[in-house]
């Protein structure tokens, strides 16, 4: 480094070294902050440390000097995440299904430069998530931002949509390219979708982010709006990506007494709960859309929950039962 180039950067060091060696409970001397700007090629004198550790406080960092026996500590108070913060995202992000291994290591190596090299240690966390399986799409962050970016510049979008081969290859769905209007991106199923209206079907479509490709930001307009006003995101998101997709009904179930929680963590608050005329039961009735997944989530809990209405939907679940029987 040319002579003088270190105490042009005198601040940023000395930014980086409070950032890092110090914290709540880690603190360092002014002959070791010294020190420490001379491993950069920085030097300076006392006085004019404690200007610049004054200085600090422009940038957000605030600097604390404390008085301990004959000598004085210094520690930074208060950084813009505190650890357990950093400590929940980190978490999250580990058990991210749609953010890939990659990524994830990248992403809380960032996170870490945030902390002090003390704390970072204990952002080194590993969250077991039995069976997750992360996300190959590297580029789905860009994806994210492209749709983002397509909604508030009120585009429509193009895009690849890929689906898995017998070869494990991801090929595109059909030969065309999907070209629709986005208006949100929601959370379900462990997964993004993006919620966009399909004018060739005349009709709201989700489609998962990670298997989305190409995507391009066309000139047009979007359309649908109308139709999407008119959309419960909350009612839509948890019938088509908790259960996928179907045909709405209204489903009256019948459920054993301690099996309340199960229903409410499914549907929510607002569901009714009424006495059931067999003892140990109660009802309810619960909008879903009908598909294999949701007699899925049926013949998972067993003999603990059952269909009572409608008879229609009481006969698909005898059929699935009979289709279940036939393999064996």
């Amino acid at each position: 480094m040319p002579k003088g180039a270190g105490q042009k950067l005198k601040l940023y060091y000395l930014s980086r070294i409070m950032l890092e060696k110090t914290d709540e409970d880690h603190m360092i001397t002014m002959p070791e902050i010294k020190k420490a700007l001379e491993a950069y090629g920085v030097t300076a004198d006392r006085k004019s440390l404690y200007d610049d550790l004054q200085s600090l406080e422009v940038l957000g960092i605030e600097v604390i000097g404390e008085k301990i026996g004959h000598n004085y500590y210094y520690h930074v108070s208060s950084k813009q995440f505190e650890l357990a913060e950093l400590k929940l995202l980190v978490d999250a992000i580990q058990c991210s299904k749609f953010i890939s291994a990659k990524k994830s290591d990248a992403l809380i190596k960032k996170l870490t430069g945030l902390v002090s090299k003390y704390e970072a240690e204990q952002l080194k966390r590993q969250v077991v998530v039995q069976g997750r399986i992360k996300s190959m799409n590297e580029s789905i962050y860009y994806c994210v931002d492209d749709l983002h970016r397509a909604i508030a510049e009120n585009r429509q979008i193009s895009f690849e949509y890929m689906k898995w081969n017998l070869q494990k290859s991801l090929v595109s769905k059909r030969s065309e390219p999907y070209i629709v209007s986005p208006w949100a991106l929601t959370w379900g199923d462990e997964n993004y979708y993006l919620i966009a209206y399909d004018e060739e079907a005349n009709c709201l479509k989700h489609f998962r982010v990670d298997k989305m490709k190409s995507i391009c930001i066309l000139q047009d307009k979007r359309i649908g709006r109308d139709l999407f006003k008119e959309l419960d995101l909350a009612k839509y998101s948890r019938m088509n990506f908790d259960m996928f997709g179907g045909d709405e009904t209204k489903v009256k179930l019948a459920f054993k007494d301690e099996m309340v929680g199960v229903m409410i963590d499914r549907f929510g608050r607002d569901i009714p709960i009424i006495p059931s005329s067999e003892n140990g039961w109660s009802e309810t009735y619960v909008d879903v859309a009908l598909s294999g997944h949701f007699f899925g989530w049926l013949f998972a809990l067993g003999t603990d929950v059952k269909v009572v209405g409608p008879e229609s939907v009481v006969e698909e679940m005898k059929g699935q039962i009979k289709n279940i029987q036939h393999l064996y």
